[in-house]
């Protein structure tokens, strides 16, 4: 993403989640102006909005789900690098996670982190 590009991402994200609503928290911190250009929606609530787009919102739960102004959405780690790219001091870390090997591992490593903590939840069908 180019520096200075202001386009709003709506960011679908599990608010019931208590590390996703930190992680909210810090990324908000760290972006300071670029976080209002981020809406935050908690997948509960935006349930229709999630069908709407042709996203299950159980897959929405699953994996973070970043929709682009032009109504492109990008879910998991590319998600992630869409947000990260936004926070000058996070840019670094979006490349790193972006590197094909590193990409698939934590790929696997995010969805298996997820599963475990949705289904301590009672949350995982």
């Amino acid at each position: 993403m180019p520096e200075g590009r202001n386009d709003v991402l709506r960011v679908y994200y599990d608010g019931i989640c208590p590390g996703c609503r930190r992680d909210r928290a810090r990324y908000e911190r760290w972006a300071g102006e670029a976080g209002a250009q981020v809406q935050w929606c908690d997948v509960t609530e935006h349930q229709q909005a999630l069908r709407a787009r042709g996203v299950d919102p159980q897959a929405a739960l699953l994996s973070l789900h970043v929709e682009e102004e032009d109504g492109r959405i990008s879910e998991g780690i590319d998600a992630y690098i869409l947000l990260m790219r936004r926070v000058s001091r996070l840019r670094p870390l979006a490349w790193l996670i972006g590197l094909p090997g590193v990409k698939s591992l934590l790929r696997r490593g995010y969805d298996a982190w997820v599963r475990r903590r949705l289904a301590r939840q009672g949350r995982l069908p």
